[in-house]
């Protein structure tokens, strides 16, 4: 009776083990391998199923024609470069570069941005200044002043005008 009860008890212990080894692995949607010990839902076609209990496998050739060609490729470069630490420092590296010159990029720009409202100040300043009728006076190169005209004047105002159009 021991001898029955416990031959019973190992059968059932590898029949449990054997339905508890059984597992399936298939491509979803997205393209992403999913391992469960429960069968792949009925909307996965057999052609997505990797693995199944009783060894089934699908070869990588077969498994590379149900994937666009992008995809093939993309699989052949994971395959071709494997996910480690140095790969994920590379990439990290990669990111952060790109952050900084963008960082880099919007610095320039905010600093060029504060350049044109400085000198837009400046020539709205000139400009008042020109329109005041105040006598302007300048040095020339041999250090005698000199004062505008008012041909200069006008000269000097369309050029304001220009400068301020930018504005």
């Amino acid at each position: 009776m021991l001898i029955s009860r416990l031959a019973c008890s190992l059968l059932l212990t590898t029949i449990f083990c054997a339905s508890a080894q059984a597992q399936y692995v298939w491509l979803d949607e997205k393209g992403n391998k999913q391992y469960s010990d429960m069968p792949p839902p009925k909307s996965i076609p057999k052609s997505k199923i990797l693995k199944a209990p009783g060894g089934v496998a699908k070869p990588a050739a077969a498994e590379a024609e149900d994937k666009p060609a992008s995809s093939a490729n993309e699989s052949a470069a994971k395959l071709e470069k494997p996910v480690t630490t140095a790969s994920k420092n590379e990439d990290f590296n990669k990111r952060k570069a790109e952050q900084a010159e963008k960082d880099k990029k919007a610095e320039e720009e905010k600093t060029a941005a504060a350049d044109k409202a400085k000198n837009c100040d400046r020539a709205r300043n000139y400009q008042q200044t020109l329109n005041s009728g105040i006598r302007i006076s300048r040095t020339d190169k041999n250090g005698e002043k000199s004062f505008l005209s008012d041909a200069q004047r006008e000269q000097e105002a369309a050029d304001v005008k220009k400068a301020l159009a930018g504005c």
